[in-house]
């Protein structure tokens, strides 16, 4: 079994092209080639925490993954990292342990980050003319950059609750290349940008369906990836033209899907899984008009596919 620290599994990340990985992990999620147990999970009251386990395989493949990650959202007061965690590679013919990616939760951030890149070529309008960031964490900043490349836009408004984190964050982001402004109204957010990221543990909708003033918006709301977690209120589903899921399952129990069934607001027929999508056999977006949006509340086909592609770089690292 052999063991790889974060410095060099970030050495071999450029060799890797993640939006393929991910997205045949997607496909093959969806046509029932995968085997993804319900999501394990431990939240932690004092201090706030979550731990999140998440675990599968892909049908007569090499290997199955167990991933751990975790969020301690009080760990700044310590001077320490929110996000931990690694992934577990074990042989799928054996069951012996290959390889322990010591990543320290930074493999999540990633596949996570690219699943809103996946999301917003299927499902963003062509023309995006603001793209809309809610909050100013590290995925606030993941999915703007792994956008570069798929949407043709620089112009960003970010929302978050601290003028000093808004003003961090800007400056980082402009350092990328990006126009951005800062607002601690959420509400111009929905009313001005027609790309919508959402990325927070909020608990309340933060995004509502009377701030939109404009057609043509898509939504990717990943923050909730928890039963108790909301950020997008059940009516901008209920009046979305498509509403998609990472995981049908996963999306009836936690995320925005769950609170839209649960106030009636959409149905579940009417939910599309992303997979279905990239495989060609539904269609996304299909005119400019339309509301979008997309659930990505995590699924086990992710880390499987980083997991792997890391695994296979580092070998031929060595």
């Amino acid at each position: 079994m052999k063991l790889f620290q974060l410095d060099e599994i970030k050495r071999v990340m450029p060799q890797i092209d993640l939006m393929a990985e991910i997205g045949a992990g997607f496909k093959a999620y969806s046509a029932g080639k995968s085997v993804v147990p319900p999501v394990g999970e431990l939240i932690m009251d004092e201090p706030p925490g979550e731990v999140h386990i998440k675990y599968g395989y892909i049908k007569n493949d090499d290997f199955y993954v167990i991933k751990i990650a975790s969020g301690f959202f009080d760990n700044h007061k310590l001077g320490l990292p929110t996000s931990a965690g690694m992934m577990l590679v074990f042989s799928q013919k054996t069951g012996q342990p290959v390889a322990i990616l010591a990543d320290e939760g930074y493999l999540t951030d990633v596949r996570t980050a690219v699943a809103g890149a996946i999301a917003a070529k299927y499902l963003a309008p062509k023309r995006v003319e603001r793209i809309g960031i809610v909050g100013t964490g590290i995925q606030a900043r993941m999915q703007l950059q792994h956008l570069i490349g798929i949407i043709d836009c620089t112009d960003v408004l970010v929302w978050g609750r601290s003028a000093d984190k808004l003003a961090q964050y800007q400056a980082e982001m402009e350092a990328d290349g990006f126009s951005v402004r800062t607002t601690l109204n959420v509400d111009d957010v929905a009313g001005s940008c027609n790309l919508i990221v959402t990325t927070t543990p909020a608990v309340e909708p933060l995004i509502k369906l009377a701030a939109f003033k404009k057609d043509g918006v898509h939504i990717t709301a990943m923050g909730s990836d928890t039963p108790h977690k909301q950020e997008v209120e059940a009516s901008v589903l209920g009046a979305a033209d498509l509403v998609v899921a990472d995981s049908i399952p996963q999306c009836l129990v936690r995320g925005e899907i769950s609170k839209a069934l649960a106030a009636n607001a959409i149905e579940q027929n009417s939910v599309v899984e992303l997979g279905t999508i990239i495989a060609g056999q539904h269609p996304g977006r299909t005119s400019g008009s339309q509301l979008t949006v997309a659930d990505l509340t995590g699924v086990a086909v992710q880390d499987i596919q980083i997991s792997k592609a890391v695994f296979e770089a580092l070998k031929r690292d060595k």
